[in-house]
């Protein structure tokens, strides 16, 4: 019979990512707590959270992420597009996470050994902006069978962080 394992209890390996999470404009304290605790799941660097108006800290985020932001470092900035073009500078491959007429599944991407990602993600009901999209490498998207073209932002970008880091991974063998 099989016995749950709990936190401290497992058998996975940690490991670390350069991966930065970019937020253009996320805002619902439940989806800003769960990517706290998915950015924490993949072992991502850091997540900043960009737009004007941005409660980062509540009640509802603090108990949806469990105390993963207290974990995963975190910066709040106004400006999504002067973020992205320091990441931008800085050698990071800056990806979107959005449906694009240029789009490719985010399963397809291959990123090299060494190389430093920044993972953009939308606002829930707009998604990336269109000034922000302007300065990515890629968008990358998530294939769906269903009759509606997008899911909740952090659910999104729980499945890209696993085919991500997955191929990271993979490229190192």
């Amino acid at each position: 019979m099989s016995e749950q394992l709990h936190h401290h209890h497992n058998r996975f390996v940690k490991n670390r990512f350069p991966i930065t999470l970019i937020c253009d404009r996320v805002n619902s304290p439940a989806n800003i707590g769960s990517i706290f605790r998915i950015a924490d799941s993949f072992g991502i660097e850091q997540i900043y959270f960009c737009g004007e108006d941005i409660t980062v800290i509540s009640k509802r985020m603090q108990r949806t992420a469990r105390a993963t932001y207290e974990i995963v470092p975190y910066h709040q900035t106004e400006d999504s597009i002067r973020t992205v073009q320091q990441f931008k500078s800085n050698g990071y491959t800056i990806l979107a996470l959005e449906i694009t007429d240029t789009s490719i599944p985010v399963a397809d991407y291959k990123p090299s050994p060494q190389e430093k990602i920044a993972l953009v993600i939308g606002e829930e009901n707009f998604g990336v902006s269109n000034e922000v999209l302007a300065l990515t490498k890629h968008s990358v998207h998530i294939n769906m069978y269903g009759n509606n073209s997008s899911m909740n932002v952090a659910t999104a970008t729980g499945i890209a962080l696993y085919e991500i880091t997955k191929q990271i991974l993979n490229s190192k063998k």
